[in-house]
């Protein structure tokens, strides 16, 4: 089995750096993958209809074109509901297995009670994902295939990132439903950012970027309901200059939920995440430590 769906998800991500990086600025999209493995679909109990809704649908298209602008772009290719590369390496649920998890698995996370932890128990919307129990050994093969060469190759990056430049920022782009699961729930904003209550970035770049969306016309709120998961507060170490910020885009904005198709705005989504990417590009370190913008 570990083969079969090695082989189908060939390659698991993919990195598109560009010739000449116009600044250390990494666009992340670790939700966005859609390919299903057989063996995977075979063990489901819901259809491949209800197992999509969890994905960043076309998020990775929307960073994307940032890759020949100058900005390296990271992708995932299997879904989350598969391995969530979001997670600890070892957040598993007990009740999903047919044996004793290792001593060093985290089963009491908030996101294990939740089900959604490393291996997912259930889908955003609550609904079980599985019809019998997993054997341990095959989660195991997933976060040491998967997983964990993702995480080694985005470190990699940054690590880079910080050698040409002297920082780096990781942008880890999300997309949220336009309402949460209680349909009392008001619609939330266009956009929400994350940086886990100001430990994750420097608070002048999350001040750039809300206020750049801000100008392009967007509603943003800041770290609720989405304050960053475990890339934002793994990576983001400002004293490190190491920078994260988890940024969620409303999906109403650039697609039909409902049909999962693009948007008549997805171009102009698209187009303001340029506009992201050069706002950011005219920030600096200065040598006392927080970002500035470049002089003109």
């Amino acid at each position: 089995m570990i083969d079969e769906f090695d082989d189908a998800i060939s390659p698991p991500f993919e990195i598109h750096e560009p010739e000449t990086w116009r600044a250390p600025i990494i666009f992340n999209s670790p939700h966005s993958g859609s390919v299903y493995p057989a063996e995977f679909l075979a063990a489901t109990r819901i259809d491949h209809d209800a197992l999509r809704r969890s994905e960043d649908s076309f998020m990775d298209e929307i960073v994307g074109h940032l890759a020949d602008e100058g900005f390296p772009v990271m992708r995932v290719h299997f879904p989350r509901c598969y391995v969530d590369v979001n997670r600890e390496p070892y957040e598993l649920d007990p009740r999903m297995f047919d044996d004793r998890l290792p001593s060093f698995a985290n089963t009491r996370s908030m996101r294990v009670a939740g089900g959604l932890g490393t291996i997912p128990r259930v889908v955003g919307d609550g609904q079980e994902i599985y019809r019998e129990r997993l054997a341990v050994d095959e989660a195991l093969a997933r976060i040491d295939l998967l997983y964990k060469p993702y995480h080694r190759a985005l470190r990699r990056l940054a690590t880079k990132a910080q050698q040409m430049f002297g920082y780096a920022i990781v942008a880890d782009c999300h997309s949220m439903p336009s309402i949460g699961v209680s349909r009392e729930d008001k619609r939330r904003p266009d956009v929400v950012l994350g940086d886990r209550y100001g430990t994750s970035c420097a608070g002048m770049l999350a001040d750039a970027v809300e206020e750049t969306f801000a100008a392009l016309g967007y509603s943003v709120g800041r770290n609720k309901p989405y304050a960053g998961g475990f890339i934002t507060e793994h990576y983001g170490n400002p004293a490190s200059s190491l920078h994260t910020i988890q940024i969620e885009l409303n999906r109403a904005i650039y697609m039909d939920e409902r049909r999962r198709e693009r948007g008549p705005q997805f171009r102009k989504v698209a187009a303001d995440f340029s506009a992201l990417a050069e706002a950011l590009t005219a920030l600096r370190f200065d040598s006392s430590g927080p970002f500035e913008a470049a002089a003109e």
